[in-house]
């Protein structure tokens, strides 16, 4: 009953931390009755279990009270009995009391700590069931190989897949797909097709069901995890920074053991300089919660100078462009346009813009690669999936 009432508050605690963090989007919707409904509505149950809980519990104490009295009295009424018959003196009953009252005060405030140990035991499972808890993918783990010097020559072979919490959806059926070391490799596709999961599997936050991902010949799964995710720059779509300065919001790309000079290195390059110059703290600037005092161009800016910060020979671009404007799409291109170069690049984009100049576009559906070339060529193809994605977006565009 215990673990079923802590399941119940943590629904409803999950609600009120959703709904806390994510305020504005609820007040923008004007939402606030709606989330409150929704969190009385999963603590309906742990409050019917608390009322019957609780009823149960006060009569048992009264009860016990009650029976407790009941003794005292008893005690009183023999001792008196003993002392008319001249069998006990005033004194003997008084210590037989004492000695029975107080035993028994003991023995009630011991079981009373029956219900916060039952608490305890459940909160030590718990923990201890995580700490026991294996992963299949253990970033603490040290073992693996690890390479002198990284080409960035990727291949995945026939590679299956299906996400743990969705078993009935086959994501990639048979993908395979060669990113050359130095060479910008942009996936595109409809959205569900996958795209987003080969820069998953590729940081081995999943392991393929069946088939093969390689950098430079080496199965990634053979390679030490930690040592793998350190030769691996990502950029994604809504980058997360910390409640902390810009300086070490870049610097935590690399671990925090960045220098000055190295920081402001890599902000040039990500085109982040100059405005990080002209705010008045300058790289000691605090971004606030997620990086909310930055607009979404200059977060962008601060997340691509972080994650180029280790030099990593693999870049993945996760729609680093979808959700900005056109002037700031166009700095933060310029800026990627910089970083990519040497760097074995994998680019997820829906605009023609990022994708165009890429050395290979490898076009997803179904979970396999329909299309594979440069832009000049798949849209020379009047039939081909890619050219009508492109007629697709010419038609959004000038609608």
């Amino acid at each position: 009953m215990h673990i079923f009432m802590q399941r119940m508050y943590e629904e409803a605690s999950q609600v009120a931390n959703d709904a806390v963090g994510s305020i504005r989007t609820v007040a923008s919707f004007c939402a606030e009755e709606k989330v409150m409904e929704f969190y009385k509505k999963k603590c309906e149950g742990p409050r019917k279990t608390g009322i019957r809980q609780g009823l149960i519990s006060g009569i048992g104490f009264g009860v016990s009270f009650f029976l407790l009295y009941c003794v005292y009295a008893t005690c009183f009424y023999a001792g008196a009995r003993f002392v008319k018959d001249g069998k006990a003196s005033f004194s003997d009953v008084l210590r037989v009391f004492f000695a029975l009252t107080m035993a028994a005060n003991a023995i009630s405030q011991s079981s009373s700590l029956a219900p916060d140990s039952s608490k305890a035991k459940s909160a030590a499972a718990s923990i201890f069931g995580l700490l026991d808890m294996k992963s299949k993918i253990d970033p603490s783990d040290e073992s693996g190989t690890t390479l002198d010097n990284v080409n960035g020559e990727i291949k995945f072979r026939h590679v299956g897949f299906k996400y743990p919490s969705r078993p009935d959806i086959q994501i990639f059926r048979d993908l395979s797909l060669t990113i050359h070391s130095g060479k910008t490799v942009a996936l595109v596709g409809e959205s569900g097709s996958g795209k987003s999961t080969v820069i998953a599997l590729l940081q081995r936050f999943f392991d393929p069901d069946f088939g093969q991902i390689t950098l430079d010949g080496i199965e990634i799964q053979k390679l030490q995890l930690k040592w793998l995710r350190q030769q691996i720059g990502l950029v994604g779509q809504e980058p997360v920074l910390f409640n902390d300065t810009i300086r070490a919001n870049i610097a935590y790309g690399k671990g925090g053991n960045a220098t000055e000079a190295e920081i402001i290195q890599v902000a040039e390059l990500a085109n982040a300089h100059g405005f990080i110059s002209a705010l008045q703290q300058g790289y000691d600037t605090v971004v606030g919660e997620r990086g909310i005092q930055l607009s979404g161009g200059q977060k962008q800016r601060v997340a691509i100078a972080r994650a180029i910060i280790k030099s990593p020979k693999i870049l993945l671009l996760d729609e680093a462009t979808s959700a900005l404007d056109a002037e700031s799409e166009r700095v933060v291109q310029d800026a990627l346009d910089k970083v990519i170069v040497n760097r074995s690049t994998v680019v997820v984009a829906h605009r023609l813009s990022t994708i165009k100049n890429a050395d290979v576009i490898a076009v997803v559906k179904d979970g396999v690669i329909v299309e594979k070339g440069r832009h000049e060529t798949l849209i020379s193809m009047e039939d081909g999936f890619y050219a009508s994605l492109v007629q697709l977006h010419y038609s959004a565009s000038t609608a």
